[in-house]
C-alpha cells in the first residue's frame, strides 16, 4: 500500500453518492428546526482545515463514514436519508453529539 490516502471502494460511492443527499437534503428540508443542528454536526466531523482544501466543504473523513455505514447497515447495505433526520433529532435533544 503506498501513502496515496484512503480510497473508496466503489459500492461505498454509490452509498453516499449524490442520490442519496439529495435525497436527505429533501428530508432535512421538510425539519426546518433540524438545520442548525445538521450545520452544527457538519462542523463537529469536518477535518480542521476542511476550507484550505477542495472541496472546500466540510465533508467528514471517508473512512469514518464507512465505518459507520458497515457498523450501521452492514457492508452492502444502502442507506436511508430518514436515517440523518433520525440521528439529527437525537443531536439536537442533547444526548447526541
Amino acid at each position: 500500500m503506498t501513502g496515496s490516502g484512503p480510497t473508496l471502494r466503489p459500492v461505498e460511492r454509490q452509498r453516499v453518492g449524490a442520490r442519496f443527499w439529495l435525497r436527505a437534503a429533501g428530508a432535512l428540508a421538510r425539519e426546518p428546526h433540524l438545520w442548525p443542528t445538521a450545520v452544527g454536526q457538519a462542523g463537529r466531523l469536518a477535518p480542521p482545515g476542511w476550507w484550505k482544501r477542495a472541496p472546500f466543504l466540510p465533508l467528514p473523513d471517508p473512512e469514518y463514514v464507512r465505518f459507520r455505514l458497515d457498523t450501521q447497515y452492514g457492508a452492502a447495505g444502502d442507506p436511508d436519508p430518514e436515517d440523518l433526520v433520525v440521528y439529527l433529532r437525537w443531536c439536537r435533544t442533547g444526548t447526541g453529539a
